[in-house]
């Protein structure tokens, strides 16, 4: 007689390649398996410093502990075996210990394996979602699951209630006001274009902050103390720390402490307009229904600029041409390309336009499945 199982232990293995990008996704996945579903998650994670930074609750030091109900477990070189859970998720292709396959091959009943790649809107993604992947040497399979755009993939990561916590925020004077004091700052006056920029380091920074210096209207950037900091101390000419406040013409720079993830939706919810990098932040501006404008992760021989492209012709897609245009240029100069003052004024003056879109943009996106249903779903169908 087959031994049953169920869907109840989960493992995420995490390799840190893009601080904040890969273990933003796994913790948003596991927190959400756990709170959602009640499942026991252990999240094994080989860089434990750099998830501290959008964690402040884990400690460094411990090679084992339990964060909201996740299990966070120290993936090291010295890997012991360990118990597989019913479903094992590898994300973005990291490669399992070998101890541990051979432990999920062993197992009475092998569990389901999980290889949760990156989002991407290219065509090939839907073909490729849910496809099997038989183990060489071990009767196991793996299973590509991809998060997508439509319902031919996996979707996104969202939370249920994180369309009802949004709108609460947005109505609310007294949380905004508790935000403001988390991050130690005060709301500018007047009314300057709220404007948060978290972004990989980037030839073009000090152009932007040049245009937005000489913009006849006010911005008020916040920037997260990151990797780009660097960049904006040279542009300013001298050392900067968290709290500090620098003015340039038009320009007013806030330099943010880093914020944990939760905090960060509400920073993203606070702004106009939201400059991300990379994919956990991508996929929470976009459900922000903000406008925004994304620095993709860079990779050899602008690999990268197919995916860039391939998203905005769906984001794009339902835009009036010359909004749409503006859109485009202003992502690939961004990205790839030498940023203009004519460039960023094309955008800004169909701001409007921009807005209303990704108003519509979300709504289109909170009609799909979400990614953690999505997952819980497929392993089901798999026992």
């Amino acid at each position: 007689m087959p031994v049953s199982r169920s869907l109840s232990n989960w493992d995420i293995f995490c390799n840190v390649i893009d601080n904040y990008g890969d273990i933003g996704v796994c913790w948003r996945l596991a927190r959400q398996l756990a709170a959602e579903y009640g499942f026991r998650v252990r999240l094994w994670v080989d860089d434990v410093n750099a998830f501290r930074r959008i964690c402040p609750e884990i400690d460094p030091t411990l090679p084992l502990q339990t964060v909201l109900d996740v299990e966070v477990r120290r993936w090291g070189a010295d890997f012991s075996s360990s118990t597989p859970g019913d479903v094992v998720i590898e994300t973005f292709a990291c490669k399992l210990p070998e101890r541990f396959v051979e432990a999920m091959a062993h197992s009475a009943t092998p569990p389901v394996w999980i290889n949760l790649d990156y989002l991407s809107a290219e065509a090939w993604v839907s073909g490729c979602h849910g496809l099997p992947s038989p183990h060489p040497q071990y009767p196991l399979t793996k299973y590509f699951f991809f998060p997508g755009f439509d319902a031919t993939t996996g979707g996104l990561l969202r939370e249920r209630d994180l369309d009802r916590r949004r709108k609460e925020f947005e109505s609310s004077a007294e949380w905004k006001s508790a935000f403001w004091r988390l991050i130690g700052q005060t709301p500018p006056a007047g009314e300057s274009l709220l404007v948060s920029l978290f972004a990989y380091d980037n030839p073009n920074l000090s152009a932007l902050l040049t245009i937005w210096a000489e913009c006849e209207s006010p911005i008020c950037c916040l920037l997260p103390a990151t990797r780009s900091l660097p960049a904006i101390e040279a542009f300013v000419g001298h050392p900067l720390l968290p709290g500090e406040m620098v003015r340039r013409g038009c320009l007013e720079l806030r330099i943010l402490p880093f914020v944990a993830q939760p905090d960060y939706d509400l920073l993203l919810w606070m702004c106009d307009v939201n400059f991300v990098r990379g994919e956990d932040s991508f996929v929470r501006a976009q459900l922000a229904a903000r406008p925004l404008i994304w620095q993709i992760y860079p990779q050899d021989e602008g690999a990268h600029l197919v995916k860039l492209n391939a998203f905005l012709d769906r984001y794009c897609a339902e835009l009036a041409d010359a909004d749409a245009a503006a859109v485009r240029e202003l992502f690939i100069a961004w990205n790839d390309g030498r940023l203009t003052r004519e460039i960023w004024d094309a955008w800004f003056a169909a701001l409007p336009a921009h807005r209303r879109h990704a108003t519509e943009w979300e709504k289109y996106l909170r009609k799909q499945e979400d990614l953690c249903s999505s997952l819980v779903r497929f392993c089901r169908s798999k026992l």
